[in-house]
C-alpha cells in the first residue's frame, strides 16, 4: 500500500472534515511498513513484510463522541465513515470529563526520519541474520532472535485548524546465544532511528560473549548486593516508575507520588541528587513525534526529575481544567542523566559485588511503593577487586525504581533503549547501585 505524503494525507484530512456536519471532527492517518526476519537454533525461520494504513474519525455533537476507522480513502468510504461516527455520537450518553478538540497548534519537526532505515530491504535483514548465525556457529554457539525495521508516517487534523505531518523510522534487534548444552546464555538488544548507528556484527559479539561468560555458574546466597545494572537491567523497572508520574492518579491516592492530605509529591525530593530525567521530543537518539497522539497537544522539552526531586506531574486536559494548571502532551521519551565511564569501568571500581544484564518477568507488588518483582536472566556474574570472576546462577529480586534511584552510587555513560519490552524509547545509563535486594535463587539459565 502506497504511504502518503505530506500533501496527499492534508487533502485527505480536509475531506473528511468537511464532510461532516458535527459540533467538531478530529481525524488521523497513520501508515506503515514494517520488515522482519526472525531466526533460531543458527537458521532463518520467518520473514515478512507488512504494510497498512488506517484512518480515525471522532466527531462530537456537545459532549457525545463517536469514532469510526477504515482503511478505504474513496471519497464514498470517507462520508461513510463519517456519517457512522455521527450516528454513534447521537446514540452515545454524555461524556462527564469530554474536552473538545484542541486548538490551533505548532508543531515543531522532530528528526524522526531516517534514509538509511527507510532503505532496508530483504537483503539487509538476511544479512543482518547471517551476521549473528556465522559468529554463532564459529563460537561453537546456537543463536536465536529477531529484527524487524519500519517506516512510518502519521497525521493529525482537526476542525479547529490543526494539522501535522511526521515521518518516522526505526529498527530493532535483540538476539539470545546460548551453549549446545543449555549451561550458558547470553543476549543483547539493540534499536535505532537511523540504521546507520545499528552494527549487527558487534552486537551478536556481545551476545556470544556472555553466553561463553556464563558457563557453569555458581550459587551465591540471596540478599544485598552492590550491583552493577545494565541498562537492559533498569530499562523496564524504571519504565513501571516513568508511567506512573500522572498528577490525578496521585491527587486521587493511587501512587508512588501521592502525599497526605489529598496532595501531591511535586516538587519533593525523593532521589538521590545525581538523579536527572527528563523528555525531548527532538533528542537526537530517541526522537519522537512533536504531538501527543491522544490530546494532539505540541510536546516540549520537559523535566521529570531535576537534582532527585520531582520537576513535573503529567496532566491531562480534564485534570488540569480541574485544577486550574496547564494541561501536559504525553512525553514519548524519557532521558536519564550519566557520567562518563563505561560499563566495565563501572565493574573496575567495584569491590564487591555483582553484574546484571538483565531484568525479566517483572510484576508490580505494590503500586503505592511501586515495589516490584522479576528476575535476573541471560548472564548474571560475581565481580570482585574490579574483575569478573564467575558466573553465578539467577536471581529473583524485590525492589522499588524509587529505592534503586536513591541508593545510586555512580551512573555510567548513557545508551538507548528501545523495543517491545519497554513503554517509552528511552536513553539510560549503566548504574552501580548499593543494596539490591536478591530473594531468592532461579534455575533458569
Amino acid at each position: 500500500m502506497k504511504q502518503l505524503n505530506q500533501e496527499e494525507a492534508k487533502r485527505i484530512c480536509d475531506r473528511v472534515i468537511g464532510f461532516s456536519k458535527a459540533d467538531e471532527c478530529s481525524v488521523s492517518i497513520d501508515g506503515k511498513r514494517e520488515g522482519n526476519v526472525r531466526f533460531a537454533r543458527n537458521s532463518i525461520s520467518t520473514a515478512g513484510l507488512n504494510e497498512d494504513m488506517q484512518l480515525t474519525v471522532r466527531v462530537a455533537f456537545g459532549k457525545k463522541a463517536g469514532i469510526a476507522r477504515l482503511n478505504e480513502f474513496d471519497d464514498k468510504s470517507l462520508e461513510k465513515a463519517v456519517r457512522r461516527a455521527e450516528e454513534l455520537a447521537r446514540l452515545a450518553p454524555e461524556n462527564p470529563e469530554f474536552m473538545p478538540a484542541v486548538g490551533k497548534q505548532e508543531y515543531k519537526a522532530t528528526p524522526t526520519f531516517a534514509r538509511a532505515t527507510a532503505d532496508i530491504d530483504p537483503e539487509y535483514r538476511a544479512q543482518v541474520a547471517a551476521y549473528s548465525i556465522e559468529a554463532a556457529k564459529k563460537a561453537g554457539l546456537v543463536a536465536a532472535g529477531f529484527f524487524n525495521d519500519g517506516k512510518r508516517f502519521e497525521a493529525i487534523a482537526n476542525s479547529n485548524g490543526v494539522f501535522g505531518f511526521q515521518e518516522s523510522t526505526d529498527l530493532a534487534y535483540t538476539c539470545t546465544v546460548r551453549t549446545e548444552d543449555g549451561r550458558g546464555s547470553g543476549w543483547v538488544t539493540r534499536s535505532a532511528t537511523d540504521a546507520r548507528r545499528f552494527d549487527a556484527r558487534e552486537a551478536a559479539g556481545v551476545a556470544i560473549e556472555k553466553a561463553l561468560r556464563s558457563v557453569d555458574a555458581k550459587a551465591l546466597e540471596p540478599g544485598r548486593y552492590t550491583v552493577i545494572l545494565e541498562p537492559a537491567a533498569t530499562s523496564e523497572v524504571l519504565g513501571n516508575m516513568f508511567g506512573s508520574f500522572e498528577a490525578r492518579d496521585a491527587d486521587e491516592g493511587r501512587s508512588f507520588l501521592t502525599k497526605a492530605g489529598g496532595k501531591n509529591r511535586l516538587g519533593d525530593k525523593l532521589f538521590d541528587e545525581q538523579i536527572n530525567v527528563w523528555a525531548d521530543p527532538w533528542n537526537p537518539d530517541v526522537p519522537v513525534a512533536p504531538w501527543d497522539g491522544q490530546s494532539g497537544l505540541a510536546r516540549q522539552r520537559t523535566d521529570i526529575i531535576k537534582n532527585g526531586r520531582i520537576a513535573s506531574l503529567d496532566y491531562s486536559r480534564y485534570w488540569a481544567q480541574k485544577k486550574g494548571v496547564a494541561p501536559t502532551a504525553g512525553h514519548g521519551n524519557m532521558i536519564m542523566a550519566g557520567g562518563s565511564k563505561s560499563l566495565e569501568e563501572l565493574i573496575a571500581s567495584t569491590k564487591k559485588g555483582v553484574v546484571v544484564t538483565r531484568t525479566w518477568y517483572i510484576r508490580m507488588v505494590d503500586p503505592q511503593s511501586l515495589l516490584l518483582t522479576g528476575l535476573t536472566r541471560d548472564g548474571t556474574f560475581y565481580v570482585e577487586n574490579g574483575k569478573i570472576k564467575y558466573p553465578i546462577k539467577n536471581f529473583r529480586f524485590n525492589e522499588s525504581p524509587v529505592t534503586i534511584l536513591n541508593n545510586v552510587e555512580e551512573l555510567g555513560k548513557p545508551v538507548v533503549i528501545g523495543g517491545d519490552e519497554v513503554p517509552y524509547q528511552m536513553v539510560l545509563p549503566p548504574m552501580k547501585v548499593r543494596d539490591f535486594n536478591f530473594t531468592s535463587l532461579s534455575d533458569a539459565v
